[in-house]
Formats: C-alpha cells, sequence, structure tokens
C-alpha cells in the first residue's frame, strides 16, 4: 500500500483562522484535509482510517503539522488557509534493519484488578514501559540510546463536549526491527492509545548498516 508523507505549515494567521487552540482542534484541520473512508464500524470504534499526525510545534512565524497518510491530503486547510507540503514514501524506506525514532506517545497500562487504563508517570517508568512493548511492535530498543526528553498532560473537550485527559511523553532513541510485519503495522497505522489526537508516531531515519571489517 502507498504512503504519503506530508507537512502541514500554519502562519499565525491561519492558526488564528482554524481556532486551533487545543488537540482537538487541531485534529479537526488535520482531518479535514482527507476524505472520510472509515465505514460505520470502524467510526464507532474511532479508527483513524490512516492517517497519523504530530504536531511540531513551531515559533513566532508558525507551526508545522507532520502527517503520514495511506491517501494524499488536500493541498491546503478549508478556506484555503495553510499550505501542506506531500510526497511519496517510497516502500524501501521500510526496508532498513535500524532507524533513529523520535515519538509522541500516550504512555498508559490497564491495572490489573480494576481494569482501569491509568498513565505511566516519571521518565524512568515510562521508558522501561516503552522499551518492555517494543517487541509486541516489532521491534527492539537500544536502551541506552533511549531518552525522554518531556511530559505533559492535555485536557480539552471532544466533538461530543466530552472532557479528554490526554498524557503525552516525548521519546527519541534508536531501534531495530526484528519483526518486519509487525513494524510495518505499527510504523504505518501507529502505536499507542491516543492516535486520533496526535500521538503514536514514529518518526524515522535509516540508519546505515554497520559494515564487516574484512
Amino acid at each position: 500500500m502507498n504512503h504519503f508523507a506530508s507537512v502541514l505549515h500554519l502562519d499565525r494567521v491561519a492558526t488564528k483562522a482554524l481556532r486551533i487552540t487545543d488537540p482537538y482542534s487541531l485534529h479537526r484541520v488535520v482531518y479535514g484535509l482527507y476524505p472520510d473512508v472509515r465505514d460505520d464500524a470502524q467510526k464507532q470504534q474511532g479508527d483513524s482510517s490512516g492517517i497519523l499526525y504530530v504536531d511540531l510545534g513551531g515559533d513566532a512565524r508558525g507551526r508545522k503539522i507532520l502527517m503520514l497518510s495511506n491517501r494524499p491530503p488536500a493541498p491546503h486547510t478549508e478556506g484555503g488557509h495553510g499550505q501542506v507540503q506531500t510526497k511519496p514514501i517510497d516502500p524501501t524506506f521500510w526496508q532498513h534493519d535500524e532507524y533513529a525514532f523520535a515519538i509522541t506517545i500516550n504512555p498508559v497500562r490497564r491495572e490489573n484488578a480494576s481494569g482501569k487504563i491509568i498513565p505511566v508517570k516519571g521518565r524512568d517508568a515510562i521508558a522501561q514501559w516503552f522499551c518492555e512493548r517494543a517487541a509486541a511492535w516489532g521491534f527492539q530498543v537500544d536502551a541506552n540510546f533511549l531518552q525522554v526528553l518531556g511530559t505533559e498532560v492535555q485536557q480539552f473537550t471532544d466533538k461530543s463536549k466530552r472532557p479528554v485527559t490526554l498524557a503525552q511523553a516525548q521519546l527519541k532513541g534508536r531501534l531495530r526491527v526484528i519483526n518486519r510485519e509487525r513494524f510495518l503495522i505499527s510504523a504505518c497505522k501507529g502505536i499507542g492509545k491516543g492516535r486520533t489526537f496526535g500521538c503514536g508516531l514514529l518518526r524515522l531515519v535509516p540508519l546505515p548498516t554497520p559494515t564487516t571489517p574484512e
């Protein structure tokens, strides 16, 4: 399946015109760039339908939103605000053995006793949580290079005006693919929860394969 990497550029005027004030309003703008191809069951399950994104932040001049999708987005948002740059991803990009990565992820776990989903707190605990789950996502993480750069909690209301609390952690490090099929699913569909609100997108840079001395 083809995939596309895109960057949405928003200056201050566009941000104000699009009323981007919280994670839900950004979600609304990003999803508005794509035709909704979900069926009713997928909508009920909250399926992101092939769209991942992450807010890379910015400065006084504007901000950048990185997006990965299985179809190209519109060249600009509704009303002509913002600018979208898109390029297809070469299938060989996914065939490397090692990558440097960065990710904004929702670190949560389910309590055995109550079954409740609770946030994982503390940088050391988040790093351990990520390393322990990496194999299920198709890769191993080099703990010596893993960094938890920051954590934050976002609070906002969704489309139905229900309150949402979203814990986020920013990680970067190195990974090695151990199961190509699972890795492709993780890379293309995202990992963890909170994917519809900007979590779970692995930003990958292939690392060169070490050469064996003759």
